[in-house]
C-alpha cells in the first residue's frame, strides 16, 4: 500500500496545477455570464472532443466496466459498455447540430423543454436532469474516496474534500471556460496515462498469452462473445448509458460550446471513437481479474486495482493515484457546473428582470452549493448503484419522448408524458430492486413478469417511444418548430429580455419572424416559469378552411397558408 502522505501529497499537487490552470485562463478573458454557463462558440473540433473525452471519463471508469467484466458477463459484458458509452456521444453528432439550428440561443436542456411543450414536461425533466447529475457527481467523488482508501488508505472524508475544494474554486471562478480548458489538458494527461497502465498490468501478469491461458482453463466462458449474460447486460447498458447521457446538462453545454456544425460533428465523433477501447481495455482487465481468481474478498467492484495491486510494483501505483485524481476532477467540474447552469438559465424567468451581475452571483453561489452537497454525500462512502440504475431507467423511458419534440411539429406536451409514464411503469415492473416488494401487492403482484434488467430498460424505452410516436400521429396539432429561436434568447442580452420567456412578443411594423433575423424588435412580455400555456398560441389546429389571420395575434404561428406551415412540421 502507498503511503497516506505521500498519496495526499501527489494528489493535491495535482489538483493544485488543475487549479492554478483553470483560474490563469479564466482571467485572460472578461468572463460573461453567457461564458459561465456556456462558452458558445469557442471550442473547436479537437478541443470539443477533449473535453467530451476527460469529462465523459470518469474514475467510474476504473470501477463500473471492470466490474461489469468480471461479474456480469466477461467479454460480452465489457463490448456491451463500450458500445453503450460511444452511443449516445454518436447520437448527439445529429441532435447537437438540429438543436443549435433551434436554439442557436440555447444554453440548457431544461429551456428546450420549457420552450417546446410546456411546464409540466419542464418539471419531470428538470427532476430527471438534476437527479441523475447530482447522483453522478457524488459517485464519482465516493469512487475517488474508495479508490485512495483501497490504494493509500486516505480516509474518505479527505480525498472528497480536497478534490471538491480545488474543483470548486477554478470552476466557481471560470465557469464553463475554466471546465473546457482543464479538461483539454486532463485528455492530454488521462489518455497516455491510462494506455500506459493497461500495458504495465498485462506486462505485470505475464503477457496477453498467460492471461488467456488461464481464463481459459478457469472460466472460459469470459471470453465467449457469444455469452448470453453477457450480451443481455450490454444491451440494457446501451439502453441506459443512452437515456441517462441525454439528460447530461455537460453535454448540453458543449453542443453549443462548439465553434460551429462542422466542429460538434467532428468533436462527437472523434470522442465516441476514442471512447470504446478505453472503456473495453477496462472492462478486460476486470476479465483478468475473475479469470486469474484475484477478486476474493475485495468484490468485483474494485476488481481493476486487485489487478494493479497484483501486477504492479507498490510506488508504480502512484500512477493510479495520479489517474483517480485527474478522472475525478474532469467530471466534477463538468457536473459542478452543469448544475449550476441549468438553475442559472431558468433564473431569469423567476426572478423580476435580473441583471448580469445578480445571475453571475448566482451561478457561483449555486456552484458552491452543488460542490458542499456532493462533498458531503461523497465522504459517506454510501453505494450509489440503485440509485444510478433508477436514474438511468428514468432516462431510458423518457428521452425517445423528450427528443421527439425536437423533430415532430404533432408531438404533444401531453403525448410526451403519457409515454414518459408509461414506459416507466413498464420499466419498474419489470425492475429487479422493486421486483421483490410489487410481486408481494395483491391482485396487481401474481400478475407482473420476473425482473429482469434487460426487460426493464428495454421495455420502458420500447413502450414510451411507441407511445410518443402514436400521441404525435393522433394529435391534430402542428407546432412550429422555428419559433423555439424566439422563445430562448442570450443572457448577455442588453434588451432585458428573459431567457427562455413564454411571453408575448410584439414585432415592429415589417418585422420578419424568420429565426435568424438579428434586426428584428421585440419586447417580450410577462410571463414567469408557472404561468399557463393556454394562451401561448405555438400549437394550433390545422383545420382546413382556418383562416390564419385567426391566430396571428398567437405569438409564434406565422401568418401563412396552412399547407406552409405543414410543409415545414416533421412527421
Amino acid at each position: 500500500m502507498v503511503g497516506t502522505a505521500l498519496a495526499l501529497g501527489v494528489t493535491v499537487a495535482m489538483l493544485a496545477a488543475m487549479t492554478t490552470l483553470g483560474v490563469a485562463h479564466s482571467r485572460t478573458r472578461m468572463l460573461s455570464v453567457e461564458d459561465y454557463i456556456s462558452a458558445r462558440n469557442s471550442a473547436d473540433s479537437g478541443t470539443t472532443a477533449a473535453t467530451l473525452i476527460a469529462s465523459g471519463m470518469g474514475a467510474w471508469i476504473l470501477f463500473s466496466p471492470a466490474e461489469a467484466g468480471a461479474a456480469f458477463g466477461g467479454l460480452a459484458a465489457a463490448a456491451g459498455y463500450a458500445v453503450g458509452s460511444a452511443v449516445p456521444l454518436l447520437l448527439f453528432v445529429s441532435v447537437g447540430v438540429r438543436l443549435r439550428e433551434y436554439l442557436p440561443q440555447g444554453h440548457s436542456l431544461t429551456e428546450y423543454v420549457y420552450a417546446r411543450y410546456g411546464t409540466w414536461m419542464y418539471g419531470y425533466a428538470l427532476l430527471i436532469a438534476v437527479f441523475y447529475m447530482f447522483i453522478s457527481l457524488a459517485a464519482g467523488m465516493t469512487a475517488a474516496a474508495d479508490a485512495l482508501a483501497f490504494v493509500a488508505g486516505v480516509p474518505g472524508w479527505v480525498t472528497a474534500s480536497v478534490i471538491g475544494g480545488f474543483v470548486l474554486v477554478y470552476t466557481g471562478y471560470g465557469g464553463l471556460v475554466a471546465s473546457i480548458f482543464t479538461d483539454t489538458v486532463q485528455t492530454l494527461v488521462i489518455l497516455p496515462l491510462l494506455t500506459l497502465s493497461f500495458a504495465a498490468v498485462v506486462v505485470g501478469l505475464g503477457g496477453t498469452g498467460e492471461i488467456h491461458r488461464a481464463i481459459v482453463a478457469s472460466n472460459p466462458h469470459l471470453l465467449d462473445p457469444g455469452f448470453v449474460p453477457g450480451l443481455a447486460f450490454g444491451g440494457y447498458v446501451v439502453i441506459a448509458i443512452t437515456g441517462a447521457s441525454v439528460f447530461n446538462q455537460g453535454r448540453w453545454q458543449r453542443v453549443f460550446a462548439a465553434a460551429d456544425d462542422d466542429a460538434l460533428r467532428r468533436g462527437f465523433a472523434v470522442a465516441a471513437v476514442v471512447t470504446v477501447p478505453m472503456i473495453l481495455l477496462a472492462g478486460l482487465l476486470g476479465v483478468a481479474a475473475a479469470g486469474l481468481g484475484l477478486i476474493g474478498d475485495a468484490g468485483p467492484s474494485v476488481a481493476l486495482f486487485v489487478v494493479v495491486a497484483a501486477a504492479l510494483p507498490e510506488w508504480a501505483t502512484l500512477g493510479v493515484v495520479v489517474l483517480v485524481v485527474l478522472l475525478v476532477t474532469s467530471t466534477a467540474d463538468t457536473l459542478f457546473n452543469g448544475l449550476a447552469s441549468i438553475v442559472t438559465a431558468d433564473l431569469s424567468r423567476v426572478l423580476d428582470d435580473p441583471d448580469e451581475r445578480t445571475l453571475q452571483y448566482a451561478a457561483r453561489g449555486l456552484t458552491i452549493i452543488v460542490a458542499l452537497a456532493a462533498i458531503v454525500v461523497g465522504a459517506q462512502g454510501y453505494s450509489v448503484l440503485e440509485l444510478f440504475l433508477l436514474a438511468d431507467l428514468l432516462g431510458a423511458a423518457t428521452f425517445v419522448p423528450f427528443l421527439h419534440g425536437l423533430y415532430s411539429g404533432r408531438a404533444t406536451e401531453s403525448g410526451a408524458l403519457l409515454a414518459s409514464t408509461a414506459g416507466l411503469l413498464v420499466g419498474l415492473a419489470y425492475f429487479p430492486t422493486f421486483h421483490a416488494a410489487l410481486v408481494g401487492l395483491p391482485v396487481v403482484g401474481p400478475l407482473l413478469p420476473g425482473g429482469s434488467f434487460i426487460h426493464s430498460f428495454a421495455g420502458a424505452a420500447g413502450v414510451s417511444s411507441v407511445i410518443a410516436v402514436l400521441s404525435a400521429r393522433l394529435s391534430d396539432g402542428r407546432f412550429d418548430l422555428d419559433s423555439l429561436a424566439a422563445e430562448v434568447h442570450s443572457l448577455d442580452d442588453t434588451s432585458g429580455d428573459p431567457v427562455a420567456d413564454g411571453g408575448r412578443e410584439e414585432t415592429t411594423p415589417g418585422g420578419n419572424r424568420g429565426r435568424n433575423d438579428d434586426s428584428r424588435s421585440t419586447r417580450v412580455r410577462g410571463a414567469r416559469l408557472g404561468q399557463s400555456r393556454s394562451g401561448r398560441g405555438r400549437f394550433r389546429s390545422v383545420t382546413p378552411g382556418r383562416s390564419p389571420r385567426d391566430t396571428a395575434r398567437d405569438r409564434f404561428v406565422d401568418p401563412r397558408p396552412n399547407e406552409i406551415v405543414a410543409d415545414q412540421a416533421v412527421c
